[in-house]
């Protein structure tokens, strides 16, 4: 305890009313007992430091008078009350997690040193003692109770704490940053390995950021940052936690959570959240997410690995279109590589003339006439083959190569209309990217005038991502163009958040209703039948035609036309077509198309080709998945297997579906799962959870590595094996063979 005496020498010696003679010191010595005393009172004025005492049962039993005034509670509230229940150590101390230290020093009855707690219970404001005590114990070895010193560290450690924290938190949004994020998440596997327990990684990328910052400035896009840190939190809540990586890179760590329906749910909702309209400076920005998922431990162990899984999926994520997720697959590439090579064979593609134009009917339903063709962009890779505008045009995008090549669909689209009748008009989609080009009247004109196409057969389709930014810039140029006389569309009308105050204040010809209301019309406790018809009702109202999108099936073509709508786009009448067989339709005659197609739409059953693993008993066949829904699926490559018989699906990566055999016909049984399976954000199906690598591990190897035959996890454990109940099909050859 000497260091907190330092300095008070001249203050005692004055205080005694002793000066030293010259070249001689004045000591106290032991045996100067009143000298001593008032050498304690005077160090406990001072306030530097104080001292303190416990009994045998940890209840404070002494403390300075003056440590009593600096926290204004008098003394006689705070002697008698046991010494843990006055402090604790800080929670928020960085290098002290937990108060267990200093409770487990005082049950063991070890020496306290210097160790930081933090008053509770009513101290009054927020304090930090920094603490030492030495045990005592008498003769017998009977333990007395702790004597020592306390002194207040309060300003230096809210310093400690304040720089902790502009270490380990975004100083924008308040959220953790990437230091922190990496020490949590690696400390949390850490820990969940031997537990066996999981733990999802979320990576977050902002849709269209960019625009905000170039044509906001950097000031909006870092409120729009704060107000997407505040949307996130109001979605995750206390599940997980949150951090920013820098720019507009987020990332979400949620402990034991493996569901992958839920957290498609999750995303989802987070997805909408942050794609409504973002107010800032009297103007809209609107941005989109886009969302990698990847499961501990399923998809990495360590951080690298499990960071790395979720980048993948992100990846995928984007080039799916954006405003996705996508959990992560291990058919999942190097995206970031594949990307910057299919941007130079984009740039290629677009020199080489490989791109080319086809065009989907817009078909007037009172006497199936052609009133329009949609201009979709097609790249037929040599070496990939089709490339879907999805991966391609988000690209175009992020290098600005969006311009040129929606100045060559422009004029490539109106160059085709002009062999067409009269009677139909061309859609071409545009870019927000290019609307927002001052420039953008300028090559429509030019588009006109190259191709000689009447203007008022030319029809643009917007998105409302074309009000971001700057509204005067974006009036103007509605304006050009309806001075052009072009027409105007406002394209997936119904799904954002403000398509309502477009209408009003932009001059639109038709409303385009989108193809996911479609989808859903025919289903029961669904609305999108009643929001078909409201669109169409408020088109009317405002003199605007009505397009609906995406019909592909009887159904939902007699639906949307009892709801009013007047003119469809979709499959029922027409895929795609190239040039060519646009003009051989003409040439035919009248430009009239029949609807055709299945008498109800099904979404739920999708067609697919896929080698999969059927387990029954301690047998491994082999089995060729056909179709898929949620429920169940169609599976050849068995024969003899009766109707009720239990199976085990191994579709790879750890899924397993428990299921039963409903039809069984020859080589090919339908089953029906157990438990549905979810989408996995790419348009695809897979279980909610996967059976564990350290299951799997037990288990001796992963189940896609298993001989056939074998399979001693799941089924029988080490129990000898039985014949195999039923026949292979071997389904390369299409020959029977015993399994």
């Amino acid at each position: 305890m000497s260091s907190l005496f330092g300095g008070l020498s001249d203050k005692l010696m004055e205080s005694t009313g002793r000066k030293s003679a010259p070249g001689k010191a004045d000591l106290i010595r032991v045996t100067d007992t009143k000298r001593r005393l008032e050498l304690l009172d005077d160090f406990e004025h001072a306030a530097i430091g104080w001292l303190w005492a416990t009994d045998a049962e940890g209840r404070l039993i002494y403390i300075s008078e003056s440590a009593g005034s600096r926290l204004n509670v008098p003394l006689d509230q705070l002697l008698g009350r046991p010494l843990a229940s006055l402090l604790e150590t800080d929670p928020d101390d960085p290098d002290a997690q937990s108060d267990r230290p200093f409770k487990f020093k005082l049950n063991i009855k070890a020496k306290i040193n210097a160790l930081t707690v933090r008053l509770v219970g009513d101290a009054g404001r927020q304090m930090w003692w920094s603490l030492t005590g030495q045990p005592k114990f008498d003769k017998m070895d009977n333990f007395l109770g702790y004597r020592g010193s306390v002194k207040d560290i309060t300003a230096e450690y809210e310093r400690k704490l304040e720089n902790t924290r502009f270490a380990e938190f975004d100083s924008l949004t308040g959220l953790s940053n990437r230091h922190r994020m990496e020490k949590r998440l690696e400390s949390t596997l850490s820990a969940y390995k031997s537990a066996s327990r999981s733990c999802a990684l979320l990576m977050l990328d902002l849709d269209r950021f960019k625009q905000v910052n170039d044509s906001m400035g950097h000031q909006a896009g870092d409120q729009l940052l704060k107000m997407v840190a505040d949307r996130i939190e109001r979605v995750i809540g206390d599940k997980g936690e949150i951090g920013r990586l820098g720019g507009d890179e987020f990332q979400v760590m949620l402990p034991d959570y493996d569901d992958r329906g839920q957290l498609g749910e999750l995303v989802d909702k987070l997805i909408n959240l942050l794609s409504q309209p973002y107010p800032i400076d009297n103007k809209r920005a609107i941005i989109g997410a886009s969302i990698g998922i990847a499961i501990a431990p399923y998809d990495g162990l360590d951080r690298e690995d499990l960071t790395h899984s979720a980048d993948l999926a992100l990846y995928a994520a984007k080039n799916g279109g954006r405003g996705q997720f996508r959990f992560y697959t291990v058919d999942l590439k190097d995206e970031a590589e594949e990307r910057s090579i299919l941007m130079e064979d984009l740039r290629e593609a677009l020199a080489d003339n490989q791109l080319e134009l086809h065009y989907q009917p817009v078909v007037r339903t009172a006497d199936n006439m052609v009133v329009v063709l949609e201009a979709l962009m097609r790249w037929e890779h040599p070496e990939r083959g089709n490339v879907s505008p999805a991966a391609f045009i988000p690209m175009a995008e992020e290098s600005n190569l969006i311009n040129q090549l929606g100045e060559w669909a422009l004029v490539q689209a109106c160059t085709d209309a002009r062999a067409w009748p009269e009677t139909v008009r061309v859609a071409v989609n545009v870019s927000a990217l290019q609307f927002a080009n001052p420039n953008f009247p300028s090559v429509v004109s030019a588009a006109l005038t190259v191709s000689g196409l009447n203007p008022e057969r030319l029809e643009l389709e917007l998105t409302e991502s074309v009000f971001m930014g700057d509204s005067e810039q974006s009036d103007a140029t509605f304006k050009t163009l309806k001075e052009l006389g072009v027409r105007l569309a406002l394209d997936d009308f119904g799904t954002g958040y403000s398509s309502l105050s477009y209408l009003r204040t932009a001059p639109f010809d038709k409303i385009k209703v989108d193809r996911s209301f479609v989808d859903s019309c025919t289903q029961k406790d669904q609305n999108s039948a009643k929001i078909i018809a409201a669109i169409i009702g408020l088109s009317n109202a405002l003199g605007m035609e009505t397009t609906v999108e995406g019909v592909e099936a009887f159904d939902q073509l007699e639906l949307v036309k009892s709801k009013g709508a007047m003119y469809i786009q979709g499959w029922i009448y027409s895929k795609a077509l190239r040039q060519d067989a646009v003009l051989a339709r003409i040439e035919s005659g009248d430009f009239r198309i029949e609807p055709s197609g299945p008498d109800k739409f099904r979404s739920e059953r999708r067609k697919v080709f896929r080698r999969i693993g059927v387990i029954h008993d301690d047998h491994r066949y082999d089995g060729l998945m056909r179709d898929l829904s949620v429920t169940g699926a169609g599976i050849e490559g068995l024969v003899g297997v009766p109707l009720g018989t239990g199976l085990v699906l191994d579709l790879g990566a750890g899924q397993l579906v428990i299921c039963t055999v409903i039809r069984s016909d020859d080589s090919m049984i339908g089953v029906e799962f157990e438990t549905s399976l979810v989408g996995d954000g790419s348009g695809t199906l897979c279980t909610r959870h996967r059976v564990s690598p350290y299951a799997l591990a037990a288990a001796g190897m992963p189940l896609s590595a298993l001989p056939p035959g074998k399979y001693p996890m799941l089924i029988n454990g080490g129990a000898e094996q039985r014949k195999p109940q039923f026949m292979q099909v071997d389904i390369s050859t299409a020959k029977l063979k015993a399994a």
